[in-house]
């Protein structure tokens, strides 16, 4: 098979290692594969093609910023790219994130509806969905189960900061994406899966593949970052994420670090340098790593791995903590249930910020069996899951 995967980025990120590792698992078994992505750099061994430039993501931005339409801007960078499709003949076009300033969904899907190529798309958000947001399970808003507008979180990502156009991104996204005739989607969870029914993605087959991660890489790794940064004696309680705004547990952490006992110390991965002067002196503020390596390291180094995030579709970092033998306190919140058991973590209700502290010392105390949280990882093995897709093409191209 040949099989062409678009995503925002490629290699870097949860999305961006997602098609790289499926993307690898092809090419060991005989398949071919072409990743095409919008923003960054790729990784030299992969077969990939950036479709546009850091000046059109810049203005695709602005874009969006005045007019609030992301995803029908990039027009330059979409033909660019319908071109490489028509060259390069794939049998299979799966798509992962299309949002991210990058493409112009209205040329994308014209093409695909008219090429009759059988589509995969694997939905990490909500936003495939909506009139505007990637989220909308924190506000408790149902208006895309039948027409989004005015929208309550027009200001959130994708930003606008003058137009509300919801409703017509609403009904413009509805009438695009479901003219395509051969298409399954691919939530990673039971909890993104259920939302579909109530969606205007109804009319297409749906089947749950968890996204995976690679547990060559994120397993218990030996490391010296207790030295490092003078902790033998503490508790460590480490965040993962790329970047701590607001709907991924900023509140949270803060008010843990500053109602933790002394011997606990909060580190923070992912810190960019604007969010770094909203924490206290406490919390051991560290920027974002791509080294897989390195993350594994902290992830071992940690006691237990917290995860106050607001909106959710999966939580692969809960997973990847997991696999480094780390027990995880996550709330209630999209998918990151899923993936935790009694043996291995704490789920608490979103919003209970004194359930949160009692979990987190609570699995410092008297911590998780590592081994338990390494076997509940394999179920995450992105070389099986990886599998899951290839049947999963398998089966399209057999009906198509």
């Amino acid at each position: 098979m040949r099989i062409l995967q678009i995503n925002s980025v490629c290699g870097v990120g949860s999305t961006g290692r997602i098609t790289t590792d499926l993307y690898k698992v092809l090419i060991e078994q005989g398949h071919e594969g072409c990743i095409a992505y919008g923003r960054g750099t790729s990784p030299k061994e992969v077969n990939s093609f950036r479709m546009g430039s850091d000046l059109e993501v810049y203005l695709h931005a602005l874009y969006t910023r005045v007019t609030d339409q992301m995803a029908f801007a990039s027009r330059k960078a979409t033909k660019k790219l319908i071109k490489k499709i028509m060259k390069y003949k794939p049998d299979i076009i799966h798509l992962h994130n299309i949002h991210g300033y990058y493409i112009n969904i209205d040329l994308l899907f014209h093409y695909l509806k008219e090429s009759e190529i059988p589509v995969v798309w694997s939905l990490y958000d909500c936003w495939s969905f909506t009139g505007h947001c990637c989220h909308f399970d924190y506000i408790g808003c149902d208006k895309w189960k039948s027409v989004c507008n005015k929208c309550a979180q027009k200001k959130e990502y994708p930003a606008s900061f003058l137009m509300d156009h919801s409703k017509k991104n609403y009904l413009r996204k509805r009438k695009i994406i479901t003219s395509c005739n051969h298409m399954v989607i691919v939530p990673p969870t039971q909890w993104l899966a259920d939302l579909l029914p109530d969606s205007y993605l109804n009319k297409f087959e749906s089947t749950i593949i968890p996204s995976g991660i690679d547990l060559q890489v994120f397993k218990p790794t030996h490391n010296n970052l207790r030295t490092i940064y003078k902790l033998e004696h503490r508790y460590i309680v480490l965040g993962v994420s790329n970047g701590f705004g607001k709907f991924k547990g900023s509140t949270y952490f803060i008010q843990l670090a500053k109602k933790l006992p002394d011997d606990y110390q909060l580190i923070l991965l992912g810190v960019n340098e604007e969010q770094k002067r909203f924490f206290p002196e406490e919390v051991l503020a560290l920027p974002r790593t791509n080294n897989t390596m390195e993350l594994a390291q902290f992830y071992t180094a940690a006691d237990v791995f917290v995860n106050p995030t607001l909106q959710e579709s999966q939580g692969l970092t809960n997973i990847e903590a997991l696999a480094c033998g780390t027990g995880v306190v996550t709330f209630n919140s999209g998918g990151c249930p899923e993936s935790i058991d009694e043996n291995c973590g704490y789920v608490v209700e979103r919003d209970d910020l004194e359930g949160l502290i009692e979990s987190v010392i609570k699995a410092c105390v008297h911590p998780f069996d590592r081994n338990a949280c390494v076997h509940r990882a394999q179920l995450y093995d992105k070389t099986k899951l990886c599998n899951e897709y290839i049947k999963l093409y398998n089966n399209l191209l057999a009906h198509s």
